[in-house]
């Protein structure tokens, strides 16, 4: 799997790469779904959701209290100036899903992806001024011979022109269900009660946001996973990829 860190010198300017987004609240494939896009087609990868969730873990380790859901609160201004220091490098590991995920020197991949650190990531995450920080750092990862940027708002605001735009859902029930099952597998003892009810809470947050909502581009193909296996989703974005010709891109 590729992994990209910021724009590339080496990158010719006059040549756009393209962009796939993948888009959908968490639990519903989005992760793994890139990653065997990314290794089919050799294209860089972004996983946004580690630079809310890198964000969150390094305001917690700073005790930053990241305050009420709506965003009031005094923190926004230090998480933005934060946010727009942070230099994150993602790096594929084999054998293992997703990135790991390295900042100075340090690798950070464990402290992001606990529940406590996604919860913070949530609430960070509707901050409009930390919003704006993330939003050139992201795109900065869209490089030659492409980008598959996963997300929330991949589709409707990091990458409004991108070639390709997919949107995952699943039903709340099934999304807990996987999230307990993934966490047990790494020996970690959750309440599945309790996990359903921060995801719901999570998908309202994101949802109702006044900046940069969780919700479908206009022109995105929504594809429910909820019956579906990995295989099964994998092969239906295969099929919308090869229909737009994207397979074919190579430098």
């Amino acid at each position: 799997m590729n992994a990209a860190r910021d724009g590339s010198d080496d990158d010719s300017p006059s040549v756009r790469a393209p962009v796939i987004t993948v888009d959908g609240p968490g639990g519903t494939g989005k992760g793994a779904l890139c990653g065997l896009i990314a290794d089919w087609l050799g294209w860089h990868l972004l996983d946004s959701g580690a630079l809310y969730r890198l964000l969150a873990a390094v305001a917690l380790k700073s005790q930053i209290d990241p305050g009420s859901d709506n965003g009031a609160d005094n923190s926004e201004a230090e998480l933005a100036e934060m946010a727009s220091a942070l230099d994150p490098e993602f790096r594929a590991v084999p054998g293992v899903e997703g990135l790991a995920v390295w900042l100075a020197g340090v690798d950070w991949t464990g402290d992001i992806r606990t529940e406590a650190c996604g919860a913070v990531a949530s609430k960070i995450a509707a901050f409009p001024a930390v919003r704006a920080a993330l939003l050139a750092r992201q795109r900065a990862f869209q490089r030659l011979p492409g980008l598959i940027a996963d997300g929330r708002d991949m589709g409707t605001v990091v990458f409004p022109d991108a070639e390709l735009k997919i949107f995952l859902t699943a039903d709340s029930d099934e999304r807990a269900l996987r999230r307990h099952k993934q966490l047990i597998g790494k020996g970690i003892d959750v309440n599945l009660a309790q996990l359903s009810k921060d995801i719901a809470d999570r998908d309202r947050r994101d949802s109702e946001r006044p900046v940069s909502p969780l919700k479908p581009a206009d022109d995105a193909v929504v594809i429910d996973t909820t019956s579906l296996s990995i295989e099964g989703v994998s092969l239906r974005a295969r099929t919308l990829v090869e229909a737009r010709g994207l397979q074919n891109i190579s430098i």
